[in-house]
């Protein structure tokens, strides 16, 4: 029998969550999530799950007063207009759920407004609602998110800094320094690889020791959506890698993890432990920006796209599956290249 890998644990812990939602939302939601399983993944249903309980936690507060979220009918949706769509996203800006409160961005609303349409599409289209309300609601307005990466370019190489700083420990805290001893060597390899490859963090997590073929500096990762996709790297990452993957392989409290990235309590790393380790040592080298992983992701993508000026070799490699999503991250970096390509267009030799 085929040991479970993180990708399916993950959607076994994600289909659980769902259908813990649902039981907390009214009967005809799970119909719902059944009709959209073939053409969404757990994920996104689950993130479906999550914005449909803060809509219907609403009706239950705001216009069924008296109801539970679970005691409001397709009659009530029916009952509903425009205006009623567009009082939620208001509401979203901040709201209180279990006695905290939460505010929402205009991507968050976007996010959640697009839920709420597909889910009045879907019984719309089967006959339960009359009309399709959450259609006649635009979309939020999404200003344009300032690109953050790390820089290389002339005197400033926070790339070149930011592995250093992993490297040698130096800038981190008394306490820091303790447990940089530890993991100095896995750091280095972790940040070495979202810097050299463009991986996502799940991509990542979800590596597992037999997934790194070293004869052919070689390794796979799974995509969004399922997809086992073949990478590759460069001697740089090899070599950081390498170190870890020795220092792994001394380890006795390993040998039975199938993850190759452990944690202190050598089990598989978290996305919070990596999301946490990238920020202590971006602090330290940019302390202005807010360094994640997905900001390493978006330096690769730009390093690469600065050597190649190929759109579509960069759109590969981050396995984005339209181009315009790459050309829409990349955009300010084609207008430098093209600034570049115009402005060093001569007209007349100083001599003449």
């Amino acid at each position: 029998m085929r040991e479970k890998s993180y990708f399916d644990e993950r959607t076994a812990n994600s289909l659980k969550k769902i259908r813990a939602i649902a039981g907390e939302l009214p009967y005809f939601a799970e119909q719902f999530f059944i009709g959209i399983e073939n053409r969404t993944t757990p994920l996104t249903r689950l993130n479906y799950a999550y914005d449909l309980r803060i809509f219907f936690d609403f009706l239950s507060k705001k216009t069924f007063k008296g109801k539970t979220p679970a005691e409001i009918g397709l009659d009530d949706l029916n009952q509903l207009s425009s205006d009623d769509i567009e009082l939620f996203l208001s509401y979203l800006s901040s709201y209180t759920v279990n006695g905290k409160t939460e505010t929402c961005t205009e991507r968050g609303k976007a996010r959640k407004l697009a839920t709420i349409r597909s889910f009045f599409k879907f019984f719309f289209n089967k006959g339960a609602l009359t009309a399709n309300v959450a259609a006649k609601v635009s979309m939020p307005k999404l200003h344009e998110k300032e690109i953050v990466r790390l820089e290389s370019n002339g005197k400033i190489n926070e790339i070149a800094a930011i592995l250093n700083t992993a490297d040698t420990g130096n800038g981190l805290t008394e306490k820091q320094q303790q447990f940089h001893k530890q993991t100095r060597v896995r750091d280095v390899a972790i940040l070495t690889l979202f810097l050299g490859t463009g991986i996502r963090i799940s991509e990542l997590v979800g590596i597992d020791t037999e997934d790194i073929d070293f004869n052919t500096s070689a390794f796979v990762v799974t995509r969004k959506g399922g997809d086992r996709k073949t990478l590759y790297f460069g001697a740089e990452v090899r070599a950081a890698l390498e170190d870890y993957a020795t220092e792994r392989a001394n380890n006795p409290l390993a040998k039975e993890e199938r993850a190759f990235f452990l944690s202190l309590q050598n089990r598989r790393i978290s996305t919070r432990t990596v999301q946490e380790l990238v920020k202590k040592y971006a602090k330290i080298v940019s302390p202005l920006k807010k360094i994640t992983p997905h900001k390493l992701r978006s330096t690769f993508g730009t390093n690469l796209y600065r050597k190649t000026h190929d759109i579509y070799v960069v759109a590969a490699t981050l396995g984005h599956k339209d181009v315009n999503t790459t050309k829409k991250h990349y955009a300010d970096i084609t207008d430098d290249i093209i600034k570049n390509a115009v402005t060093s267009v001569k007209l007349r030799d100083k001599d003449d």
